[in-house]
């Protein structure tokens, strides 16, 4: 449930810090617009391309390049993940608190540029790399400084995506006006989301195609040369169209506000909450905050609207209040608001651990298959990304011209399904993926132990590698949905100040989930024994994967009860009408009303603590 103000602050700074009148925020609206995507999705198409080269065959440069365990191999890159998940917080915190998103978004640029340069010059140096071993017996591993040479370059690259990943999306869709999507499914807002993620993923197709058929065939030092030269291109795509760029000036840390917050309720903790409650507003204290609209009184987590509460000490300087003592009711509302998030923020922690390892144990499985497509190509194991790629790009195609408007005739809702069922959905896809990938691995193993190929790890099984694109195809039906649909939650559900840091929070997620995967693989490693370990170092052909996946589908299907529960109790922000005749005053107090917010799962109403009329609020006095 949300109502879009109409009325934004009549003097403004910019990201410069520059002061505007209203008539440089008309002459401001001429920046922005359909115009800069050309630039910052071929800075995003060229960033995604240099990112999936590097990222997606790494494992087999880690396995067949340094020569390390499988296991060990996997964690690496997980953990790398895991790192470059929890980064984007810091960046998110940058541009939001100091810098802005455009210059955040530079220097994360550099940065990953710089890490990528360092991993091409050590994959072309021989003395970087341990002696090659094709027979897979008795290999040297690589020592301790080829390794920790490799450990700076994903840190670097960790760094610039730290910087990059929670902002380009958030500066993109700054160029719109978002809350025209709110209920016109074709707006360029709405579509927004599906058309970042459809270019992604076809940049990401590319990558898979070119960049790893290079790496597998032709050479590491051109395979990731290639991503290399992308990353420079994407710099400077970018930073071309900068006077082109409308750009939202940040407006001070916000984990100050909420650490402001926090400490005025503690202060004001055995002040008992009055029946008739009356709080603190300040329209043009938090003007800078809530271009978007004021966020409205609601009945959750009261104990923070102690913060809110005015006393007569608060009274005596009402000109310059005291923040740390006193705070209004939309920076009270922004920090229940990001608590809400929370639960459904944490349901992708488990979805990601499920998937932590699956793209590079699956790599592995498709080395041990035939991979011919014709007998004089074969297709490399890393390019089999690809289908899930191609089926989400299909996916997305569709979604508006073919699933919006049957959906709609089932939930009356203008634009289908909401961004909560949307990530439902997508959760209840992977689980079914994973099952795939269980009954798969099954067959693969029938196949190599019918033909008496369990020893030996380096044999071709003869069974082909497309039984692996089902659930490619499958795990690609469901990012369609889930990734979306949490890009828009995120984007749409987050306080506007806070829009960066809690976009970061789908990097945390994964980051989390990395870590935690690693925990799972390396415990699962470690206490199955050596004879019939569940994922062996060097030879699959012995092992149990398919015992892994049944247990990563157990955790996701607990994973969906809990989801479904907190998406269902999930209460949607509301947003105050600002006319144009309100005159704002330094000491305000908000009325308690009512309000009736639909659940976005399940679309039942739910009363809440402000009064509406369907889709508008009236503006308080």
């Amino acid at each position: 449930m949300e109502v879009i103000k109409n009325k934004m602050s009549p003097n403004k700074e910019d990201e410069n810090g520059e002061t505007t009148n209203h008539e440089d925020n008309i002459k401001k609206k001429t920046l922005g617009g359909i115009k800069t995507m050309p630039f910052i999705l071929a800075n995003e198409v060229c960033d995604r391309f240099a990112g999936v080269g590097f990222y997606s065959n790494l494992i087999t440069y880690l396995t067949q390049q340094l020569n390390l365990p499988l296991v060990k191999a996997s964690n690496i890159l997980t953990n790398f993940g895991g790192t470059s998940g929890f980064m984007p917080l810091i960046g998110a915190l940058i541009a939001d608190s100091f810098a802005g998103r455009f210059y955040t978004i530079v220097v994360g640029l550099l940065i990953y540029l710089l890490g990528m340069v360092c991993i091409t010059t050590s994959s072309i140096l021989p003395q970087l790399r341990p002696p090659p071993c094709p027979t897979k017996e008795n290999c040297i591993e690589a020592s301790s400084s080829q390794l920790w040479i490799l450990y700076l370059c994903l840190l670097l690259t960790s760094l610039g995506s730290g910087a990059i990943r929670p902002n380009v999306v958030t500066f993109a869709a700054d160029q719109f006006d978002m809350t025209t999507g709110k209920s016109n499914p074709s707006s360029a807002g709405r579509n927004f989301f599906n058309w970042y993620y459809f270019c992604m993923g076809l940049s990401t197709l590319t990558a898979l195609t070119v960049v790893v058929y290079i790496q597998d065939k032709v050479g590491w030092g051109l395979g990731l040369g290639i991503p290399t030269i992308a990353m420079v291109l994407s710099f400077i795509a970018f930073v071309v169209a900068a006077h082109l760029y409308r750009r939202v000036k940040p407006e001070g840390s916000p984990l100050v506000r909420v650490a402001q917050v926090v400490v005025a309720a503690i202060k004001k903790r055995k002040i008992a909450m009055p029946k008739n409650t009356s709080l603190y507003e300040n329209k043009e204290l938090d003007a800078r905050i809530s271009a978007d609209g004021r966020l409205l009184h609601t009945n959750t987590l009261r104990w923070f609207d102690r913060a809110a509460i005015v006393t007569q000490d608060d009274m005596k300087d009402c000109s310059s209040p005291n923040l740390w003592r006193i705070a209004t009711v939309h920076r009270v509302e922004e920090i229940k608001l990001v608590i809400r998030m929370v639960p459904i923020w944490a349901a992708t922690i488990l979805l990601v651990t499920s998937q932590s390892h699956q793209h590079s144990f699956i790599i592995i499985q498709a080395g041990t298959m035939d991979r011919h497509m014709s007998p004089s190509f074969e297709i490399p194991p890393a390019s089999l990304s690809i289908f899930g790629v191609l089926t989400m790009l299909i996916c997305l195609s569709l979604y508006n011209r073919v699933f919006v408007p049957l959906s709609r005739r089932f939930t009356k809702n203008p634009v289908g399904i909401t961004c909560l069922q949307r990530m439902g959905i997508g959760f209840a896809i992977n689980i079914l993926a994973t099952l795939v990938s269980a009954l798969v691995e099954i067959k693969r193993k029938q196949v190599a132990l019918s033909h008496n190929l369990i020893e030996k790890p380096t044999a071709t099984i003869p069974i082909s590698v497309f039984w692996l694109v089902p659930q490619f195809c499958l795990h690609g039906v469901a990012e369609a949905f889930s990734s979306v649909g949490h890009l828009e939650f995120l984007y749409d559900q987050a306080p506007e100040s806070m829009r960066s840091t809690c976009m970061a929070l789908n990097s945390i997620t994964a980051a989390i989930g990395s870590y935690v995967g690693t925990f799972v693989v390396s415990m699962i490693h470690d206490h199955t024994g050596k004879e019939h370990n569940w994922l062996p170092d060097r030879n699959l052909n012995k092992g149990k994967l398919d015992y892994y996946y049944w247990l990563m589908s157990g955790i996701q299907l607990v994973n969906l009860v809990y989801y479904v529960t907190c998406a269902y109790f999930y209460t949607c922000k509301p947003l105050e009408v600002v006319k144009d005749s309100d005159i704002d005053r330094d000491l305000e107090l908000a009325k308690e009303e009512m309000i009736v917010v639909k659940s976005p799962l399940t679309g039942q109403t739910r009363e809440n603590d402000v009064n509406n009329d369907e889709k508008l609020i009236k503006s308080m006095r």
